[in-house]
């Protein structure tokens, strides 16, 4: 996940029984992850030509995201800047773990006394006679300190609050070409502790304001809405990883992030390839979807902007910018719905995202291009497919797409779903194939076919392999498998937190097997929000609505 996000659209969706339509609220954030000072992290990130070109031809705004975008920090990175403050605070008051100190007996009552390393005695002797002299003029309030390093600035610190513990006070300020200077003021004890008050909540706030838009998502993820998006997998991903955590390698572990982190999803994707829309809807990319559902028999709900947030207008389109992705994501998922309540006894106009003719959908992933699981389902055990028409093949990190269609050209239709850059998962379309192509392959030396169920046999037996056999059974003699529960814990920051649990390691069962994976490109998440690893065509971009580099 080196990429990152540069917009994020959302829209809102609420029913007004009075009006009898939806009042909604569009927002399109441009998004950058800019430190705000030297200890926040200064993020790398890769990105693809392709996805760049794309973009310029929508007329992205590439200034507005690096100039204006809004920072964001994860739940790790901002624990730790917090940490840091606390840290910096504690040794500002003259503790140190990184130079050494001398502590009197009596440290219950005694300032901690800096020990000044040699190199540093006679500019801390200077520091010191400037205060003195400072502190006898009764008409100068302010001593500005000439600039120094941080850690001189440290020593200054905390030889001050030894030195110097009351009637001053003492700050770092930076100037408009970015030099720091140290600042000393005279103060009564009242005004040095406003003071110390002061600089803690500026200090909040510089740091709430670094956490930005993370805070966005943590709103969403308390309020616990139905977030909606369109192909949304990439999506969920993506969100997760910038604004919580890493994403763990543990496919059921994934489920209980995303579910801790959005406990109600539903993509309008699958929603629209499954009964009873699967046999009137032809297309399903969002602005085929969209105009679909313009059309008998669907009735699209009436929704008005509300006041002070942008409209959009279907007809002229504005494909790709993500807060009106969202806003059709939104509009296909109500039409949907209220189609459904036409089943329903006695028939319903509006169907409300807590009714059960909606539930089915919650919860479950579409999975681009495999076509045995349509879903990844979020609640519970995903669908175990045969694969019997599923080939592993393995070959020279030089083959492309191309050379893996032309070299199963004779056997129809197939489907690749790449692992890495050396194999895939080839699917056919008729099984009787299978052993055919594998016969043919056995003399190749640039390339090797094994059935899926033999590749899945192999993996196992790699698997166990790496155990040893004791007295009480299977046990690892790895270190110890580490089991992701994921809590709610409200902070003082009000936002969820993500805490490991390790767990004793558990017997491998021969019966385990790999879940066929793939990439997809996807859109994002709101009430009703919407928003990609190798070039998109064209059908696949008109999928992403949520700008990924």
């Amino acid at each position: 996940m080196e990429f990152l996000l540069f917009q994020f659209g959302l829209c809102t969706f609420k029913y007004d029984d009075v009006k009898a339509k939806y009042i909604i609220k569009s927002f399109n954030f441009y998004i950058f992850p800019r430190p705000f000072n030297r200890n926040s992290p200064d993020k790398k990130f890769v990105c693809q030509s392709s996805s760049i070109d794309f973009l310029a031809n929508q007329g992205f705004d590439f200034n507005k995201v690096f100039r204006d975008g809004i920072p964001y920090l994860n739940q790790e990175e901002e624990r730790l800047l917090r940490d840091q403050q606390e840290e910096k605070r504690y040794h500002t008051n003259g503790a140190s773990t990184t130079c050494y100190m001398y502590i009197s007996p009596d440290a219950s009552r005694a300032p901690v006394v800096p020990v000044i390393p040699d190199d540093q005695k006679d500019f801390i002797d200077k520091i010191v006679e400037s205060v003195d002299e400072f502190l006898k003029d009764e008409e100068k309030k302010v001593l500005q300190l000439e600039p120094c390093t941080g850690y001189q600035r440290k020593l200054i610190y905390q030889t001050m609050n030894w030195k110097f513990p009351r009637g001053t006070h003492v700050e770092t300020v930076e100037s408009p070409n970015n030099e720091r200077r140290m600042i000393i003021t005279k103060v009564d004890e009242d005004e040095r502790k406003n003071k110390e008050i002061q600089k803690k909540v500026k200090e909040q706030e510089d740091l709430n304001n670094a956490v930005g838009f993370s805070r966005v998502i943590q709103a969403i993820s308390s309020s616990s809405k139905l977030v909606v998006g369109h192909n949304m997998m990439l999506d969920i991903m993506h969100t997760i990883h910038q604004f919580y955590c890493q994403l763990p390698n543990d496919l059921e572990e994934f489920k209980s992030l995303t579910n801790c982190v959005f406990p109600r999803v539903l993509d309008t994707k699958l929603m629209a390839s499954t009964q009873p829309f699967k046999a009137i809807i032809s297309h399903t990319v969002l602005a085929e979807l969209e105009k679909r559902l313009q059309m008998p028999p669907f009735n699209p709900p009436k929704v008005e902007s509300a006041e002070g947030f942008p409209s959009y207008d279907t007809a002229v389109g504005q494909l790709h910018e993500a807060g009106y992705d969202a806003y059709i994501t939104g509009l296909c998922f109500i039409t949907m719905a209220d189609y459904l309540g036409s089943f329903l006894s006695p028939p319903q106009t509006h169907v409300s995202v807590q009714s059960d003719v909606i539930s089915p959908f919650f919860n479950k992933l579409f999975l681009m291009r495999i076509t045995d699981i349509p879903y990844l389902n979020l609640d519970g055990p995903d669908l175990l497919p045969t694969r019997d028409n599923v080939l592993h093949v393995t070959f020279p990190k030089e083959w492309k797409a191309s050379d893996l269609y032309q070299l199963f050209s004779a056997f129809g239709k197939i489907q690749v779903s790449w692992i890495d850059d050396t194999s895939a998962f080839v699917t056919l379309t008729q099984t009787d194939q299978v052993q055919i192509a594998v016969n043919i392959s056995r003399f190749a030396e640039s390339y090797c076919v094994q059935k899926y169920a033999e590749y899945v046999a192999k993996k196992d037996r790699q698997s166990l392999s790496k155990r040893k056999r004791t007295d009480d059974g299977w046990m690892d003699f790895e270190r110890k498998r580490t089991k992701t529960q994921y809590n709610l814990d409200q902070t003082f920051s009000t936002k969820k937190s993500i805490n490991s649990v390790e767990e004793e390691p558990r017997p491998v069962s021969p019966e385990e097997s790999e879940v066929l994976k793939e990439d997809t490109a996807s859109p994002t998440a709101s009430d009703a929000a919407e928003s990609s690893k190798r070039p998109k065509t064209e059908t696949d971009q008109a999928e992403c609505s949520k700008h990924l580099l």
